[in-house]
Parts: C-alpha cells; structure tokens; sequence
C-alpha cells in the first residue's frame, strides 16, 4: 500500500475512433482445472504445498465458510513470485491451464460471450476476465485490482562496485520499505534478463538465483554502542549496499575488452553475470540487459502456535492479487457458471502501485478503460458508440483490494480506538473522508451486503486525525475510469518489512468474499437504485 492519489484518463480516450468490427471466432474448447485448493496438515510447518502434502479431509484446510483452503497455493504462488515478472507470469500460467485464452495488445480482439480471456503487459501487469453468458451491450464490469509489485532493492543500472576488497552491488530502493530488516537476511537476485541471439534478434527471459548470494550486514555494536539507546538510522545511500563476494586476485586479462563489445562487462560485476548466465543457460556476454530485485531467500510458510500466521514477504500485495486471481478462475470453472450472468467478471494486477502507479503498466495508465472500451466492441462486432461504453461503465463495480494495517499489540494508540482491525476477523473495509480510499457508504454497504449473504464477516478501518493515510489503487481508477470502488483488504502486520505476517483464515475469508462477489453482486446491487 503506498501513497499515490492523482488520477486522469478519460479525457485522453473519450474521443478516439473506435475499432472496427472483429472476425468470429469460438473458445469452445475444455477448461481443465487445476486443483488449486489444497487440504493443508495442522502439524507441519508448510514452506510450500507441494512439499508438504496433507491427507484429504484435513478439517483444519477448511476455511471460515467451510470452504476448501486456497492456503497451499497461496504458499507456492508466494514462492514462486519473487518479483512482479514472477507473479504475472505465475498468473499467466494458471490462466492458461484454466482454460483463458491469450489475447496480444498489439492485435485485434474477437471475443465472444461465455469465453475467457487475458492478456500481460511489461509481463508485470496482467488483465483477465470472463464475459457472462448472457451479455449484452452495456452490461457492466465487475471487477477486482490488485497489484504485483512490493517494496525491494533494485540493482542501479551501474551495480558495479568494489571497496576494501569487496565486491559491492549498488542498489536502489522501491517504494516506502522498512529498510532495516534488509539487514542481515540470506538475500539473492530475481528479475529478468534481456539475451542476444546469433540471428541478431533478442529473447526476454525471467531469472530466480534461489540460492543466497548477496548479504546487508550491520555493524558489530562494539563499533557502535549507542545504536540500541538512539536507534538503528543506516544511510540509505552509503550503508545499504549489498557484498557479493571477496574481489579475486586480478589477472592481465581481467580488464580486457572487445572492441565494440556489447555485454555488461564495467557495468555489472563478472561474477553476478556468470551466476546468472548459469542460471537461465547462456554464454554470460549474450546477456545485454538485465533488471533485477533483490529478493530474501527465505520460503513462505504457516506459522504461529496454531499455524494460524502466514509469515512471508511480499504479502503487500501478492496475497491479495492471488485472492483475487484464484476467485476469478474459481467462479466460472465449468460452463454453467456463466450461464445466466450478464456482466463481464475481471481482475486487474498493476505493477508500481508502490511508488505511485504512474507507468505504462501501473493503474495511473489508460490499461483499464482502454481494455473495457475493446471488449465491448469486440463483443458488439460492430463500432458502438460511447454512449454504450459510459453505460457499461456506470453499471460496474471496482474491488480494490490491498493488504490493510492490522492493530499492533504493543502499538494500540497508533489505531482509532474503534477501528482497529484484527487478524482473523474477516476482510477490512477501509474509509477516508480525505478520499485517499474511494470507498463511501453506499460502495461499503454493497459489498459487505454480498458478505453478509454467504456469512463472511467485515471489520471498517479509518486512519486517526493526527496521522496520515496510505492510498491504494482504488481512488486513482475511480476517478480514471469512473467507476463505483470499495477499497477492502486483509488484516496484516509488519507491512512494507522484507518479512510480513496475516492470518490464514484471513486468507480463505478474502478469496470466498471475492468469490461471493463475482457470483452474486449483479442480484444484490440491482436491489439498490440511487440516481434516476
């Protein structure tokens, strides 16, 4: 959750020429499913699903409703997702073997009622959606957002970086983290790497070093005595950079080059890019570019007396985007799911809601509202009017969903005394006069009243007077695209730290009111009526 909050996008977009009609295709084709809910043991301490298999009927994989527990995917997912090109690639993934089809930004789309479509930009944003059986034209969005990205440290563009015979990479930080508790962890590198091929084109490619190869160390308190009186303050810029290994005896050849040599060499340590040349299967000078985060290389697992924490990174935002996800894929598993549902059911994953959203693939970006206009034309096969697009629009529904501040045992005062949100007690809606969430009373009621009608609890949060707010995605779509929002999230602690905890029950909670919310909302919103 960060601060962001500006918001334009339809002023860009009102005016432009629509797309023409789209040839017909069909998706008719079997979704397989994936088996993604998964019965957990009460006993072990789970790192990932797949490691740890529990016997079926396991009562404690149940979730608050009695559902099966989304927990062991939602472990593996964590695991796998060490950075947004992970995560939206591991989200490509489950699509496809759920049975979406992979639609191209850059071509013509043909869709058709009852099919199930995505598509991936940056490969760190990703947009999926399935159109109701019974669409019409003006039939409204129903939609959940999330985001893929998380406070890290990033490689600077030159990592290269050597002193008192150390190699040193020079990083940068993402978004607002709670740097200290980079100190000190088993840290690697994930991201991708852009490759050269002998035919003169280029190949994109994700990369994960599971193995820890980077380091933050503290400073041994006998060189500073005071840091437990006056705190630990590490400046950013000359104390957070990370060792890499010892600098190796230099040979005549070391510093050699190739005329016009393309490859990172001076750039980038020649250690870190044999590590990675190894890792993704090339020669290290066929590496041209590389973007990468650092990423602590301890698994997801269940924790807590009961197993009933979560501790992982990364949960801000990743547990929310798979919720979302897997309430996607869940609710229109088999044909008859769509049948008689009018709206068009879809999520939302932006990269860089961290630092503000304003980017290509952020939720500051048109992606939305330019996805809604070309899915409705295409569904039309002819060009429609604006008229058709407000109308969907203003049908629709926004679920913006982000972790949200549980309260603290030891730091009761920093919560309202009569919002303070707690583990295990259900999703949290958030509100802010201030407009820093977007949601009002008439977005909360209809989104807990989905709630209340499968027994699935709410808790509300307001930030106190004295303290400043957080925003989400939430305000910056509503005002973008126009669309009725609800920012929600689920109960967490130590947010923005490289090691962050919620509750597991929380977790099945979020993903069944999700659910709840692609099925049902269309009968509950119909009941209220407020401009006409």
């Amino acid at each position: 959750m960060a601060t962001v909050g500006l918001a334009r996008l339809r002023h860009r977009l009102r005016h432009t020429t629509p797309r023409p009609p789209l040839p017909s295709v069909t998706s008719g084709h079997p979704r397989p499913t994936l088996g993604c809910c998964r019965h957990l043991s009460s006993s072990p301490i789970l790192c990932s699903a797949s490691q740890n298999p529990a016997p079926q009927g396991d009562s404690s994989a149940a979730g608050s409703s009695g559902g099966s527990s989304i927990i062991g995917g939602l472990l593996d997912y964590l695991n796998e997702s060490w950075t947004q090109f992970h995560a939206t690639a591991e989200a490509k993934r489950q699509l496809i073997a759920a049975g979406f089809h992979l639609l191209n930004e850059n071509e013509e789309w043909s869709l058709l009622p009852g099919g199930h479509y995505f598509f991936t930009r940056n490969m760190s944003c990703v947009v999926a959606f399935a159109v109701g059986g019974r669409y019409e034209v003006g039939s409204g969005f129903h939609v959940i957002a999330a985001h893929t990205d998380s406070p890290c440290l990033k490689l600077k563009p030159k990592s290269l970086s050597t002193k008192s015979n150390y190699l040193m990479v020079n990083v940068q930080t993402y978004g607002a983290g709670l740097w200290h508790t980079w100190f000190d962890r088993d840290l690697s590198v994930a991201g991708r790497v852009v490759l050269k091929n002998s035919n003169g084109s280029f190949l994109h490619k994700l990369v994960k070093v599971k193995k820890p190869i980077i380091r933050v160390p503290t400073l041994a308190i006998h060189l500073d005595s005071t840091v437990n009186k006056d705190g630990f303050k590490p400046n950013l810029e000359t104390h957070l950079i990370p060792l890499l290994s010892i600098k190796p005896e230099e040979t005549s050849t070391d510093s050699k080059e190739k005329e016009g040599d393309a490859s990172l060499k001076g750039v980038h340590h020649p250690l870190l890019l044999q590590v990675l040349s190894e890792e993704v299967g090339c020669d290290a000078d066929d590496i041209v570019s590389i973007e990468l985060n650092l990423c602590d290389t301890q698994p997801s697992c269940l924790g807590g007396g009961n197993n009933e924490f979560i501790f992982s990174g990364r949960l801000d935002n990743l547990a929310s985007s798979y919720c979302a996800l897997r309430a996607l894929i869940d609710s229109c598993e088999v044909p008859g799911d769509l049948s008689s549902e009018h709206a068009i059911r879809m999520v939302a994953l932006f990269d860089n809601e961290e630092v503000g959203s304003d980017s290509f693939q952020g939720a500051g970006a048109p992606t939305m509202f330019q996805a809604m206009r070309r899915i409705i034309h295409s569904l039309a096969r002819r060009n429609v009017d604006e008229d058709a697009v407000e109308r969907a629009i203003r049908k629709s529904f926004l679920v913006s969903a982000d972790m949200a501040h549980g309260v603290h045992p030891n730091f009761t005062d920093k919560h309202e005394e009569h919002h303070r949100p707690e583990m295990q007690k259900g999703l949290v809606i958030k509100h802010n006069a201030n407009q820093r969430y977007a949601t009002s009373g008439i977005t909360a009621f209809l989104f807990k009243e989905v709630g209340r009608i499968r027994g699935l609890p709410t808790q509300d949060f307001a930030v106190r007077n004295d303290m400043g707010c957080g925003s989400t995605i939430g305000p910056i779509l509503a005002s973008g695209v126009g669309i009725r929002t609800v920012d929600c999230g689920i109960a967490q602690l130590s947010m923005h730290s490289v090691r962050e905890v919620c509750g597991k029950e929380d977790v099945d909670t979020a993903y069944q009111h999700f659910k709840a919310f692609y099925e049902g909302f269309s009968e509950v919103d119909r009941r209220l009526v407020i401009d006409y």
